[in-house]
């Protein structure tokens, strides 16, 4: 799911539009954690009451979690994402209200925590969340089986043969998670009516279909590294067989290998 975050102050404006029914079809408070008021606005107004005791002037962290668009997820979906994001955040244990908003029957959250450590009586510093944030929202998109948005894929989900120098270089310096990798080759299958159209959308994402010597039809990154494709799609090998033939007419592991060598060399030379 989508994940924006921001340190902020103003909690009476910011329950008033958590509990804004006007624009939604069911406003839920689903959680008030380690306050003592019962009520959101109540809540968060306890919250800046303790900060004056601190210089903080900002002393809300306020999250919207957004679902895909036709997924549908229940109060603990959210509340799992919760505890994930303020694990990450360094925000484990602080106060928290979770309010669940309904419109049209497609629900996202919102999630307030107080940046105060009440005991220290000194706010939470929350640095770099943004990125935080972004790497947590790539993981829930993998952990739920939802297709990635391009600005979460690795690179936009662009082959590296279509990098610029400072992008292969970062490339290098982040890793890929598999499950991205068996996303990238699901959503080629399922775009392809034939094994031209099934290697060219591999191809637009950086990898390029070989006959392997014994695990029938393979593919290679730019690392030449192999996959199976029946591994990667889900796909048994006999349906693949049966849809895009035994590969007869493609290039060996060996030719593929030497063409995407030659290609980047190409490509890191220019």
């Amino acid at each position: 799911m989508i994940l924006k975050g921001s340190q902020r102050a103003g909690g009476l404006q910011l329950a008033a539009h958590l509990l804004n029914d006007r624009d939604n079809d069911h406003v839920t408070v689903h959680e008030l954690r380690g306050f003592v008021a019962g009520d959101l606005h109540g809540a968060l107004h306890e919250s800046y009451a303790i900060s004056q005791g601190t210089k903080c002037k900002q002393h809300l962290f306020s999250l919207s979690l957004n679902p895909p668009k036709n997924a549908v997820l229940g109060e603990e979906a959210f509340e799992c994402a919760a505890n994930a994001c303020e694990e990450r955040l360094g925000l484990t244990g602080q106060p928290r209200a979770i309010i669940i908003h309904e419109k049209e029957g497609r629900r996202h959250a919102h999630v307030v925590w107080s940046r105060i450590d009440g005991e220290e009586m000194r706010a939470i510093n929350i640095s770099h969340f943004k990125n935080k944030l972004m790497s947590l929202s790539k993981e829930l998109y993998l952990k739920h089986g939802w297709d990635l948005p391009d600005g979460l894929k690795h690179m936009g989900g662009k082959s590296p043969l279509n990098f610029t120098l400072a992008e292969w270089q970062q490339a290098k310096r982040v890793g890929l998670d598999p499950r991205e990798i068996k996303q990238a080759f699901q959503q080629a299958y399922q775009q392809a009516d034939g094994l031209k159209a099934f290697a060219a959308a591999l191809e637009e994402r950086g990898y390029f279909i070989a006959k392997g010597d014994w695990r029938g039809l393979v593919a290679l990154d730019v690392d030449c590294n192999v996959y199976s494709l029946s591994r990667y799609t889900g796909i048994k090998t006999k349906e693949l067989r049966a849809r895009f033939g035994n590969g007869d007419g493609l290039p060996s592991v060996a030719m593929v290998t030497a063409n995407i060598n030659q290609k980047a060399t190409a490509k890191l030379k220019s």
